[in-house]
């Protein structure tokens, strides 16, 4: 084959590049797409597929500096479902990835603290199982920082655990210590998970459960090895230290043995771990750590992970070998290739282009063959991993079964030495046990009668003390009793407990004696086997014997009479109970007297108390009927002020109306509660006189409300309202009523009262506004879209007066181009400054709803101030209409189908629109906002701009206006005369037209407010303020028809007589 020497430039740009930087390139983006995949807010577990990438990444870059760069731009603190399948990831990195990945955890420790302490101190479910596992995983970092023998998986050997734990029983103590804190962790966790999980339901099949039991395959995992670990360690240290210094070991390794057990039973039950994981099974009870030969009946709990099923879609590579495309892509981006560029040497493919493409195509074999060996590996290695945990679980069984035979042979042989070295001795003694044995029994014999003697006196003993407690017991009437048979009790006490320690003193003595001579017989018999001296001063030690034994049948006598002397002297003190008991009869005797006695008292006390409890009842009924009463005088005021004459003068607004109404609604439910609780119990009646009060004052509130809201309410609402009212009123009265009376108050249905109330409620609801039946939710997005709105009609309006600019430039000439441009430039102006006005204005409005906000959204902001957020509503609408407006005048004008004066009331409109805007945002704004203060210039601008219309729209005017000079030449003093009236009576009649079109305008004013709401309630976020006076409609004109003299004005100002107002507030 032909070597590649120099490669076409274009052929370089179509192969992939081999380069370390695309391999690392390739390598984050596919460790990127994995972490986000596998640590996303969804309620599922995490995908096994996604995390096997991570840990391979791991693998790969011989750490874990990827999977943290990328994990710390995670917003764990936004979500908890977040930060639990972060800590879950996090886990399976810890068991599975590199060594390194160990010390690179931690130096993010304080991040992981941080995420825990974050949501353990926020009342949400996985937030508190955040928190438990972050502690875990916290504790399994500095365990095994500390412990490096052990990996994070925690997978040794015996001789590694061995060679870890030392010979030094501290460190075996230190190290069965943590273990234990670390297995705590563990079951907390499972504890924490198992309590959230709901027990009725299959939860294990639900994503949400097993989002919740996924990690707990790495807990299972743990657990088995540290389960075995603490064995070893506790046989250990029973080995080294007394059984009573390790009882605290003992309590706390029990307790984790029950838990761990109840977690794997309820655990294997569980669908969901069937399929992942084989369960060990505990032995039923603890191991016995007191018997060394328990350690051979241990068995090491193996877990198994069965073999994956294979995933439907193919792995992704981690280590790109090539960023070749597939094998389908050459030809079509030769394709792309050569139709853009052409083929490389007329339509003859290059040798070098064929060798590059046969070199692809056996990259892409050799890629499918890799892409198999390596499933295939991974298969067996599986396999292999379960067959390598099966024979260990074998050889540790058969470990087990060995250590147990060698411990079995080594007691059988000590068993064998000491009965080799008993019969040796047995056959060398067997005479001389047989003679001391017979003296020995004779001894015992002796001892056992005396012991026999011994325990009878116990046993009378105990009789009389539970005979003198019984007796203690029966005679605490009088204190004098009591005495009494205490100071006897002490006395035989004191007696029976000289007679005890004088019977164990002798048994003590004579125990010594008996061992001494036991102890002595063995020295004799060994003696006479050596030699036959012995014999004769054995025979004199049993001559010695035999007179001790004298000795102590006569200690024997002397100890029989001591015990017949305790006899009578018990006998004595049984006497004195029986005189007790007489005298404890007869106090009984009197104390029945007295009883008797005293269920006579407690009779009359009873007869007395029934008759007070009668009284109260009364007291009760009379309270209950006194607040009725008043209640029922309240409610008749407030309905005959519905007919006063002086009431009519009374007005109320809808909106109080509606919260009269609803408090009084909502104390219905509290009456008919008090009423129910009095007719259960009439004793106290607190509890309806107050919720009868509570509803007498809001019910007459609402009636007299009602009748006040009736006043500015059309007529057909009107009779509506006041007949609800009238209808409420005598409803309430009738309920007073029966409440007065006792055979009628069980009959009282307060429950009727909620018919006419609602009545009220809704038509309070019905005479509000019609400007607030837009839903709050959707005045937010209502805002956004009137400034939109506003924004793209100033855009037309500047477009169409461009437009507008270019046609009369082309149509006229002279003093009208002339006059048509200054107009429109002026125009112009002013839509610039409007827009900039409106941008300003927007930007303020975020400044308050970010500054107002809070915690709320910022549809809650503008749901809260709905009067403020209407008026910004209606002040941008008017805005973009007065665009609208003045660019239709300015057209008609330029076309000479127009009048002036629009184009000036337009001019003045949206002076007065702009001015609505800018206090509408001026309402909320920071007095020291630096969006105010450019709003203000803005406002200023426009008002300036405004002004510059009027002002060339009447120069214009006077421009292109003829004026007819007046000639006077032959006319007389009657003809000038003539005119003059005529003129006066024209002006008379204008004047009387203007003055009828002023009234007209101050009603289309007025009716205007009525529709916008400036006539509704004042709103929540403005408390209520007196209406201005109104303005005059007319205005008084000079009493001669001449022109008055007016002072000159500055340019480019407005004038009221301009028809220009300050602005007002339509809803805020």
């Amino acid at each position: 084959m032909n070597s590649i020497k120099n490669v076409p430039a274009r052929v370089l740009s179509r192969r992939p590049g081999h380069s370390l930087e695309a391999e690392r390139e390739q390598f984050d983006k596919t460790q990127a797409i994995s972490i986000s995949k596998a640590i996303n807010s969804q309620e599922a577990p995490v995908k096994e597929k996604h995390a096997r990438r991570i840990i391979l990444g791991t693998h790969h870059e011989k750490g874990a500096f990827t999977f943290w760069s990328y994990a710390i731009g995670l917003p764990l603190p936004s979500s908890s479902i977040l930060s639990w399948k972060f800590c879950h990831v996090l886990h399976k990195v810890l068991r599975d990835g590199h060594p390194n990945v160990l010390h690179d955890c931690q130096r993010y420790r304080s991040n992981i603290r941080e995420i825990g302490d974050l949501w353990g101190h926020l009342r949400d479910q996985y937030g508190h199982l955040v928190n438990v596992y972050t502690k875990l995983l916290l504790t399994k970092i500095s365990f095994h920082l500390k412990h490096p023998q052990f990996p994070a998986g925690l997978e040794v050997t015996d001789e590694v655990l061995e060679k870890a734990a030392g010979t030094d029983v501290n460190n075996i103590f230190q190290l069965t210590v943590e273990m234990f804190d670390y297995m705590d962790c563990e079951l907390k966790l499972s504890e924490s998970v198992f309590r959230q999980l709901n027990t009725a339901i299959a939860v294990s099949q639900m994503s949400s459960g097993q989002c919740r039991l996924a990690p707990l395959i790495q807990v299972i995992q743990d657990c088995s090895h540290l389960y075995h670990y603490t064995v070893k360690l506790m046989f250990k240290l029973h080995a080294c230290l007394p059984a009573d210094t390790l009882q605290g070991h003992r309590d706390r390794f029990h307790e984790q043995f029950h838990s761990l057990k109840n977690f794997f039973r309820r655990a294997s039950d569980m669908l969901y771990f069937k399929r992942l994981i084989q369960i060990p099974r505990l032995p039923e009870g603890p191991p016995n750590f007191l018997r060394a030969s328990a350690l051979a009946e241990h068995i090491k709990p193996v877990v198994v992970i069965p073999e994956e099923a294979p995933e439907d879609e193919e792995p992704e590579n981690l280590i790109e070998i090539s960023s070749a495309p597939p094998a389908g892509e050459p030809a079509v981006v030769a394709d792309l290739f050569d139709q853009t560029f052409g083929p490389p040497n007329g339509s003859m493919k290059d040798d070098r282009d064929i060798q590059i493409e046969n070199l692809k195509r056996e990259v892409e074999t050799l890629r499918a063959e890799l892409e198999k060996i390596k499933m295939e590996a991974q298969r067996y290695i599986s396999q292999l991993k379960g067959q390598v945990n099966a024979l260990e679980a074998e050889l540790e069984e058969q470990r087990k079964q060995k250590q147990k035979a060698l411990v079995d042979n080594e007691q059988l042989r000590h068993e064998l030495a000491q009965l080799k070295a008993m019969q040796l001795e047995g056959a060398r003694n067997q005479s001389l046990r047989e003679e001391a044995e017979r003296k020995a029994s004779a001894t015992e014999a002796r001892y056992s009668k005396l012991k026999e003697k011994h325990n009878e006196l116990i046993n009378t003993h105990a009789e009389l003390l539970r005979k003198n407690a019984d007796t203690a017991k029966q005679l605490t009437v009088t204190q004098q009793s009591q005495e009494e048979v205490a100071r006897v009790k002490e006395q035989l006490a004191f007696q029976m407990e000289q007679v005890k320690r004088e019977s164990e003193m002798k048994m003590e003595e004579q125990n010594d004696q008996l061992e001494r001579l036991k102890r002595e017989l063995a020295a004799k018999a060994g003696e006479l086997a050596h030699a036959q001296e012995a014999l004769s001063r054995t025979e004199q030690s049993g001559s010695e014997l035999s007179a001790r034994l004298d000795t102590l049948n006569a200690e024997k006598e002397a100890l029989t009479g001591a015990m017949r002397q305790r006899e009578a002297e018990l006998l004595a003190a049984q006497s004195l109970v029986r005189e007790k008991e007489e005298a404890l009869s007869q106090e009984q005797q009197r104390s029945s007297q007295e009883k008797g006695e005293l269920q006579g008292r407690l009779e009359e006390k009873e007869s007395q108390e029934q008759g007070l409890r009668q009284k109260l009842l009364e007291d009760q009924f009379a309270v209950l009927r006194s607040a009725a009463a008043e209640a029922e005088a309240i409610l008749q005021d407030a309905v005959s002020k519905l007919d006063d004459p002086l009431h009519l003068r009374c007005t109320s607004s809808p909106d109080y109306l509606v919260s009269r109404a609803q408090a009084a609604l909502d104390t219905v439910s509290a009456l008919e509660k008090g009423h129910s609780q009095y007719l259960t119990s009439s004793e106290d009646a607190s509890a309806l006189v107050a919720a009868l009060t509570r509803f007498s004052h809001l019910t007459a509130d609402t009636i007299v409300n009602g009748g006040a809201t009736s006043h500015l309410a059309p007529t057909d609402p009107a009779d509506r309202l006041i007949d609800t009212c009238r209808e409420c009123g005598a409803r309430a009265l009738e309920l007073t009523g029966q409440l007065q009376d006792r055979t009628m108050l069980p009959r009282a249905q307060p429950s009727l009262m909620r018919a006419p109330l609602q009545g009220l409620l809704q038509l309070g609801q019905d005479l509000k506004p019609k400007s607030l039946d837009v839903r709050q939710e959707e005045l937010g997005a209502m805002v956004d879209k009137e400034m939109a709105a506003t924004s793209a009609a100033i855009e037309d309006a500047v477009r169409r007066i461009e437009d507008m600019m270019n046609q009369a430039r082309h149509e006229s000439s002279g003093v009208k181009l002339e006059v048509n441009e200054r107009i429109l430039n002026s125009c112009t102006d002013l839509m610039k400054a409007i827009r900039l006005l409106v941008m300003t204005s927007t930007s303020l409005q975020k400044e308050i709803v970010e500054s107002g906000r809070g915690a709320a959204t910022q549809q809650e902001f503008y749901a809260k101030n709905s009067r403020w957020t209407e008026g910004l509503i209606s002040a941008s609408k008017a805005v973009g209409w007065g665009a609208t407006q003045l660019v239709e005048s300015a057209d008609k004008v330029v076309l000479h189908m127009g009048k002036y004066e629009e184009l000036i009331v337009c001019s003045h409109e949206i002076a007065a629109s702009t001015a609505q805007l800018v206090a509408a945002s001026k309402v909320k704004a920071d007095k020291h906002s630096p969006h105010l203060s450019r709003l203000q210039e803005c406002s200023r601008s426009v008002n300036e701009r405004a002004a510059n219309v009027v002002a060339s729209t009447k120069s214009g005017q006077e421009q292109i206006e003829d004026r007819d000079t007046m000639d006077f030449s032959g006319l007389s003093l009657i003809k000038l005369k003539k005119q003059e009236m005529e003129t006066q009576v024209r002006v008379l009649e204008l004047e009387k037209t203007l003055e009828a079109e002023r009234v007209r305008l101050g009603e289309l004013r007025r009716q205007h407010y009525v529709l916008a709401g400036v006539m509704g309630t004042p709103g929540e976020e403005e408390p209520s303020r007196p209406s201005p006076a109104p303005r005059s409609l007319a205005t008084k004109k000079p009493p001669l028809a001449q022109k008055p003299s007016i002072a000159p004005r500055p340019d480019n100002q407005l004038s009221t007589k301009d028809g220009v107002y300050p602005a007002q507030l339509v809803n805020y």
